[in-house]
């Protein structure tokens, strides 16, 4: 049985604070991977944040909040992003989904497709059967395609992650962690877009996927439909689940 998630047949969302769509750095934020090298006339400060909330009342007492945030800038060959998300679901007074995030990436450019990439993440989900999770993951990338309509991304290393387990207490594990990030401009107003990480450890393998399709409405406003999974190959005695599955439909704010 799956965990309960935000309804995956409408989610309202507010794009509130920072913006997506600067130039070179507004499609260059992934969730899972470090972002590829922003062009020449890029703005060297960009972010974005997602604001969605869904109340539900009569035969079904529910409320749903989805919030988002990223933020970059470059220093030269460096490019700093920090991420932040929070995810909660209540129905008929009880928690059904309670997810908390935030992570740092570092990534430095070297002459062609090459690059290394550092990453810090730490990460809460009540139901998953983890008190909480820290993970640092560190290694080398290329751009494997870069032209006006598809860019493809691909990144690996080695890592750490500390797992704090409800009623069992804390466990240090080495990762091997692999990704990919692919990104198709199927015209001026839309693209498709693909995330995909891969974390291997001796006790379990977590994998991330994000699939996105987003839709220009305006200089300002956007539309975006994406489906997020996740799973955990043998999450521990307590979780409700072994994969999550997010579907929403969002609007997103630029400036």
């Amino acid at each position: 049985m799956q965990r309960p998630t935000a309804p995956s047949w409408f989610t309202f969302s507010l794009f509130a604070l920072f913006g997506t769509a600067l130039p070179g750095i507004a499609q260059a934020t992934g969730f899972f991977y470090a972002p590829p090298p922003p062009d020449d006339d890029a703005p060297s400060f960009s972010g974005e944040a997602e604001l969605g909330y869904t109340h539900l009342s009569g035969n079904t007492d529910s409320q749903t909040l989805i919030g988002k945030s990223r933020l970059s800038w470059l220093t030269g060959d460096w490019t700093h992003t920090l991420r932040g998300e929070v995810r909660n679901v209540n129905r008929n007074g009880d928690t059904s989904a309670e997810q908390y995030l935030v992570s740092g990436r570092e990534r430095y450019d070297f002459d062609g497709p090459h690059y290394v990439f550092g990453f810090a993440r730490w990460e809460k989900d009540r139901f998953s059967g983890y008190n909480q999770q820290s993970t640092v993951i560190g290694g080398y990338g290329r751009d494997i395609i870069e032209s006006d309509r598809h860019q493809l991304s691909l990144e690996a290393g080695p890592g750490y992650r500390h797992d704090r387990i409800d009623d069992e207490g804390d466990r240090g594990l080495a990762v091997i962690y692999s990704a990919l990030d692919y990104h198709w401009t199927l015209s001026k107003f839309a693209s498709l877009r693909q995330e995909m990480s891969v974390e291997s450890t001796d006790e379990n393998t977590t994998s991330r996927s994000l699939s996105s399709l987003t839709a220009r409405l305006n200089s300002r406003l956007s539309l975006r439909l994406s489906h997020e999974v996740k799973h955990n190959s043998n999450p521990p005695e307590t979780a409700v689940a072994d994969t999550d599955n997010t579907t929403n439909v969002t609007l997103l704010y630029n400036w």
